[in-house]
């Protein structure tokens, strides 16, 4: 397993970087499987109000999925174990949900791949002149079931995720509900008799 520790306007001392490498070395064993890369990002959050200005950021890539988690703590070592023991969970859920789900039925794998939309901007409404497009970030759109895509939003932590549908082809997004589950946004397929 491949573990690359760096620091963003921090020294990374050797203690750090063996501290890192022991601890989510240790969690990533819950799901060893190669290919495996684990990026961890420590950083320090310069407000003076800040109980707990320490963050550790571990990204770990597994089988074309990719699992995140962003922790804070009074100091850089508390930080990196809280982020191990979050990356633990996350590893276990994503164990038993994915991988034990896939002997039930077809991987995405199995459906034959769509052409991707070269620009998505393309699929946007036109900007008015007063907004302002504040970051631009481009994603890899694999086909999954829905079921996954639920799994990867709560592996990644956001609040929606934008997947193509492994049944249909089509992009779906799927998002968490405010008061509770989850829901999904598909797009209106025409018929050409109407």
């Amino acid at each position: 397993m491949d573990i690359k520790v760096s620091g963003r306007k921090t020294t990374v001392t050797d203690a750090l970087r063996a501290r890192v490498e022991e601890k989510v070395g240790e969690a990533c064993k819950v799901f060893d499987i190669e290919p495996m890369t684990v990026d961890v990002v420590l950083r320090y959050e310069k407000n003076p109000s800040n109980p707990t200005p320490a963050i550790v950021e571990v990204t770990v890539r597994a089988r074309g999925s990719v699992i995140r988690v962003a922790e804070h703590g009074t100091d850089m070592y508390s930080a990196i174990d809280i982020a191990s023991d979050k990356v633990t969970r996350q590893l276990r859920k994503f164990k038993t949900k994915v991988v034990d789900n896939r002997q039930q039925g077809p991987s995405a794998a199995d459906v034959a791949p769509v052409k991707p939309v070269e620009d998505l901007a393309d699929l946007l409404i036109p900007e008015e002149e007063d907004d302002q497009l504040v970051r631009e970030k481009i994603i890899d759109i694999t086909p999954m079931t829905e079921e996954q895509a639920f799994v990867q939003t709560d592996l990644l932590g956001h609040d929606f995720y934008v997947f193509e549908n492994a049944t249909t082809g089509l992009i779906n997004v799927v998002y968490h509900r405010k008061n509770g589950g989850y829901g999904i946004i598909k797009p209106k397929i025409e018929d050409p008799d109407e």
